[in-house]
Order: structure tokens, then sequence, then C-alpha cells
């Protein structure tokens, strides 16, 4: 098993260094020393990160030196790093071997890990929770035992691999459940709320000391979130932490943060559990006004010692990668002004 493990790592290597047309030999970056990483999260999702070396795309420092991007990362103050994981993707990327290659070198650099399952073959988010293929025509009693055992088999992997995540996401932005139609929460959150501790379940099986996260849109709106935990509590659903995205726009961020605020401290106060702010981002072309909002958003959670963190959503997407407009570098693939809150004190 570890001779499988290390060759599979050094063929993914190998594959992601053909595709730099560079034969110059490139000095290796200096990798920070492993700290302690206990407390308050700062991180990003980069899982996006392989399928863009692949491609090709290169990472600067702010001088312009390249640099691998998770170790930049961490040099601009980041400890947690957050991966997607789907079932079976078409392209590949973001399945389960392409996952624990990016855990891997995230734990190498001492960085905290978030896994983030969607239970998909492609994005989980508000509009879109549909089952992986091989899972269609599934009866929900063997939909629940697919969840567990797909939940079961990555952990086990990373486990293999000596990762520990400190925390685990059993659902994408399930703010209407997941898993559509049965696991539509709407619908029947008796059902979603059984395929939610599925996954829990087989989380806590694999590592006890975890912390389960479910996981929603809109941070601000305090009255989904009401209406979800509610219905998850009184269906016998199971989480250790509430996870929030939050996407504003330049000339709404003040009213949008003071929105989320008050529903983490609703949250906290209502179900008796911690918070963890998943999902960031602002068009990176405004980055004054990103640095603003996250510098804001962190000064005011992270002495809470119930709001566990804040990831970046992609924030090393630039250029027309996936025509998303929200990371935090520049057209030259230099971090933006926006990543400096989070080194600030």
């Amino acid at each position: 098993m570890k001779i499988f493990k290390y060759l599979l790592y050094l063929l993914f290597v190998l594959l992601i260094g053909a595709c730099d047309d560079d034969d110059e030999k490139k000095p290796e970056p200096e990798i920070p020393p492993v700290e302690d990483m206990s407390g308050y999260a700062k991180g990003a999702d980069v899982s996006w990160l392989t399928e863009m070396e692949a491609a090709g795309i290169l990472f600067y420092d702010t001088a312009g030196t390249q640099i691998e991007c998770m170790t930049l990362l961490k040099s601009m103050g980041m400890n947690s790093i957050r991966l997607r994981v789907w079932v079976n993707p078409v392209t590949g990327w973001c399945n389960k071997s392409d996952l624990l290659v990016k855990a891997k070198r995230a734990n190498d650099l001492g960085m905290r890990l978030l896994i983030d399952f969607h239970y998909s073959d492609v994005w989980a988010d508000p509009g879109t929770q549909t089952k992986p293929v091989e899972w269609q025509e599934l009866s929900f009693d063997d939909l629940c035992l697919a969840v567990a055992d797909h939940t079961t088999d990555i952990l086990t992997s990373l486990k293999d691999w000596e990762i520990t995540p400190e925390w685990i996401q059993v659902g994408n932005e399930t703010g209407n459940g997941m898993l559509w139609e049965e696991g539509r929460a709407s619908d029947n959150m008796a059902q979603y709320a059984t395929l939610n501790n599925c996954g829990y379940d087989a989380a806590k099986a694999i590592f006890p000391e975890v912390k389960v996260i479910v996981h929603l849109q809109e941070g601000n709106e305090n009255g989904m979130y009401r209406w979800m935990f509610d219905g998850l509590k009184n269906n016998g659903g199971k989480w250790d932490v509430i996870g929030m995205s939050l996407y504003p726009e330049v000339d709404n961020w003040q009213s949008l943060n003071n929105d989320l605020i008050s529903n983490v401290d609703d949250m906290i106060n209502r179900y008796d559990c911690e918070v963890m702010i998943c999902e960031v981002g602002m068009d990176w072309s405004e980055e004054d006004a990103c640095y603003e909002f996250l510098s804001d958003l962190i000064n005011r959670t992270k002495d809470n010692e119930s709001c566990l963190g804040i990831f970046y959503w992609e924030p090393q997407a630039y250029g027309s990668w996936k025509a998303y407009s929200k990371g935090a570098f520049n057209s030259e693939g230099k971090p933006t002004k926006a990543l400096n809150a989070f080194s600030a004190e």
C-alpha cells in the first residue's frame, strides 16, 4: 500500500513537471517551518490547484519570484487548506487520487485540512445537488449506504496516508439539502437529515475527533439558517459546526458583514455549536474593498472561540481561468492586497 501511494504521488508530480515549458531548473521553494496551528483558522480552498498546474499556470510572490502556491499562501499568514472531493468526476480532477495529492502537500507544509464532500460528480451548490451517476437508480436505503461508503473510502485513504483532517464538510452549500430529489430538504427534511447523518457517522468512525460541518450559502440570511437547523434538530440531524458562505459586492459588504456577524452569534447561542466561515470572495479587481471586507470579518470573529475561522474560495484563480473573477491574484499571477488581511495582527 505504501509503495502504491508513493508511486501515485511521484507520477502526479512528474505529470505536472511535464507541463512546464521552461527547461531551466528552478530553485526549490523554501518550506516554512511547521508551527502551532491551533486556534483561529485562516485559509483557502485551492481545489483547482493541481488542474491549474497541469495547465502550466504559475504563481508568483509580490516581488515576482515563482513559488509553489500553498507555500506562498502560508507565507502570507494562512494556516489551513480546504479541498473538495467529487465522487466520480468525468475529468478526474477533485477525485480521490487528486484529493490525496493536494492533501499530502498541505499536510507536509503543516497546514490544517478541511475536506469538503460534495456527494456529486460535479458542483453541488444551492441550485445543483445532483446525485452521482452511479447512484441515480439506488433506493433510499442504498443511497444512504453509498454516502457512508464513499465517506469511509475517502477518509480511510487519507488515514492510510497518515493525513488527519481537522474538519469534514458533509455536503456543500446545502441550504435546501443534498442528493436531490430524495434529500431535498424542503420536500423531506427527515430524509435529508438521514443522509446527513450517514456522512456524519462515517466521518466519526474514521476520525472520532474530527469536527463535522453542515455548510449553507448566504451567511447573512438568518431565516434560512434557522429553518434548516431547526429542521435538522427536529429530525435528529447531527453536526458539530455550522458553515457559512459570503460573497459580497463593493457596495454592500459592510451590511452583509453585519448581518453575518449577527447570524454567527445567533447560531452559536441557539444551537450551542461552533461556526466556520467556509467560503468568501470578491472580484479580484476590487482589492482595496476586498481587503477591508476581509479585515473587518476577521477582526470581528477571531477572538470568538466559537467562530473557528475563515477560508477564501480559490484565491489563486487568475486570468481567464474557468471565467472565475472572484480570486485574489492579479493578471500577473501575484497575490493582490486583499490577501494581506490574513497576515495582519
